[in-house]
């Protein structure tokens, strides 16, 4: 009767305390969180209940599995597969609670600067989460070298895996110099702030905003929501367009090619008006010259001002589409035609004409 109590009473025991203990913590953790609602802390710390609980099962069964004398010839492998659970229990509970942390910082800097400094925002969360990134893979790879030293033969090997390290990391770095390379450079865009999560790139005559930046690679989601991932090694070792670097405000400029005729005069206050009725538009600056000609045509050039990347691009073609629909419908005979085409003048400058010439009697 003992054989069947003793291990009931250790096991059950232990998963009865572990249910108790995680059941408490989470409740005092709820109420935290309902009282503090200014920081995520508590909210994110419960998140991690599931490895919290992991890491006190096996703890608990750990050290009484000894008592229970259930399995006793397989002693220590049970005993072996308990310390690998913790193991990698504890590991998996460290990375919940540093991510908890690190995004609440993360997150009261952000409520604190996010209207006055969002490129500085930006950047913070660059960095921050390459930080967690590296973060995790030591946490990893940590775990992981104590699960094998568990092992008797991994122990046995290491003062030869110690002596053979050097020759091992010259290999290694050898093979894998595009991987390093590529490591190094995600740390040195993270805190050489030369790209950020949000940004606006141009990369490879593609225009888009980075969505995501990890330590080997990065990835651009463009216009038309296609994701360009490339390694980061790319951009310490090639030129590219960031739009967002210092301030969003951005200046675009609109092209048309017209008659020589085309009124300059009404074309600046119809720029005035579309601008004025464009909620995009920052009021800044706005401007209509003509920058070159042709036998043919002339070039005219609106300029105009928005605050960021995505404004600009709709200023702008809120100009060209309602500067083309004016024309046609208000002054036809300033868009561009063929030479040998029959042409209409317009009837004030027809008047002119009529008047300066002498009628013949």
């Amino acid at each position: 009767m003992e054989n069947v109590l003793r291990p009931l009473i250790v096991v059950g025991g232990s998963v009865v305390l572990t249910l108790v203990i995680g059941w408490a913590t989470d409740l005092l953790l709820r109420k935290a969180d309902e009282r503090h609602h200014e920081t995520p802390l508590w909210g994110l710390l419960r998140r991690a209940r599931v490895p919290y609980q992991l890491v006190l099962c096996a703890a608990l069964l750990r050290g009484s599995y000894d008592q229970a004398k259930l399995l006793e010839e397989h002693k220590a492998g049970v005993g072996r597969t308990l310390t690998l659970v913790l193991i990698g229990s504890a590991a998996w509970l460290t990375i919940r609670i540093a991510a908890a942390v690190v995004e609440t910082s993360y997150s009261r800097y952000a409520s604190a600067r996010a209207h006055r400094d969002p490129a500085r925002v930006r950047r913070v969360r660059t960095q921050v989460e390459l930080i967690m990134r590296v973060v995790s893979a030591i946490v990893i790879v940590v775990a992981a070298a104590s699960m094998l030293l568990t092992f008797p033969a991994m122990r046995t090997a290491g003062t030869s895996l110690l002596a053979s390290a050097g020759v091992l990391g010259i290999v290694a770095g050898v093979a894998a110099q595009s991987t390093l390379s590529n490591l190094f450079a995600g740390l040195q865009i993270a805190f050489g702030d030369m790209v950020r999560i949000g940004d606006t790139v141009v990369v490879n005559e593609e225009w888009g905003t980075v969505e995501e930046i990890t330590l080997t690679f990065l990835t651009v989601r463009t216009w038309d929501e296609r994701r360009i991932t490339m390694p980061v090694s790319y951009f310490t070792s090639n030129p590219f367009e960031n739009w967002s670097r210092g301030t969003p405000q951005m200046t675009g400029t609109v092209f048309w090619h017209l008659d020589h005729s085309a009124p300059l005069e009404a074309m600046r206050e119809k720029l005035r008006d579309i601008l004025r009725e464009c909620p995009a538009w920052d009021g800044r600056a706005y401007n209509l010259h003509i920058t070159d000609t042709t036998p043919n045509t002339v070039q005219i050039r609106a300029l105009m001002t928005a605050k960021d990347a995505d404004d600009i691009w709709t200023v702008r073609v809120a100009v060209r589409e309602e500067m083309i629909r004016w024309l046609s419908a208000e002054h036809p005979y300033a868009l561009p035609r063929v030479n040998t085409a029959h042409v209409v003048p317009h009837r004030r400058a027809a008047e002119q004409v009529n008047d300066r010439v002498p009628h013949r009697r």
